[in-house]
């Protein structure tokens, strides 16, 4: 997924292993060695760790189908769905994670850049700001909330120049082309964050 650390590693990997373990008894059935759904999971997360992200998406779907309540299965389809450019999809999977667990920080995140790839910045800014308090240590989450908040600001300002006519010398205001302020440095803007591997 986009927007992680600039090291390139996955920061829900690296932050918190312990997480990827099977959380329900739904997840604890698909862990099982052997399980057609945990062969699909695991098979789809080496898929999205070698870059392979539509592929991925496509095994995870049918590990999804299969087990719908697992959030291990359902975030890895949505960090595939996010990596392949279906953000609609991968906000509405990160969505049913942050609707069952709302403390789960990456969720918060990861729907938060979703939306944001959606162009909803308003909703994005909400959910990365969730992200930011609870991991206040996770540089990745401060930066997309600041380039999503800039966003937001070029915006207003966009929509106040054209409400208020030309600006000084007959010139209207220039933005950039989806709105967002030029940034003074990468971090400001999502989309020129470092890019993240899927799994490794």
């Amino acid at each position: 997924m986009s927007e992680g650390p600039a090291d390139g590693q996955d920061s829900r990997r690296e932050q918190e292993p312990a997480r990827h373990a099977p959380e329900t008894a739904a997840d604890s059935r698909a862990a099982e060695p052997g399980h057609d759904t945990y062969d699909l999971y695991r098979r789809g997360l080496d898929l999205l760790g070698r870059g392979s992200a539509a592929a991925a998406a496509q095994l995870l779907e049918r590990a999804a189908a299969a087990e719908p309540n697992s959030r291990s299965v359902l975030e890895a389809l949505a960090r595939a769905q996010f990596d392949a450019r279906r953000y609609a999809a991968a906000a509405g999977n990160f969505r049913r994670i942050v609707e069952a667990s709302p403390s789960d920080d990456y969720a918060q995140f990861g729907l938060g850049l979703a939306l944001a790839r959606t162009g909803d910045p308003r909703a994005a800014a909400e959910h990365l700001a969730l992200a930011a308090a609870m991991r206040p240590d996770l540089r990745h989450y401060t930066d997309a909330l600041r380039g999503v908040r800039a966003t937001l600001r070029a915006r207003a300002g966009e929509r106040a120049t054209s409400e208020g006519g030309a600006s000084e010398g007959g010139m209207e205001r220039r933005v950039g082309p989806r709105g967002e302020r030029e940034a003074e440095d990468d971090g400001d803007n999502p989309d020129n964050a470092e890019r993240m591997s899927g799994d490794g």
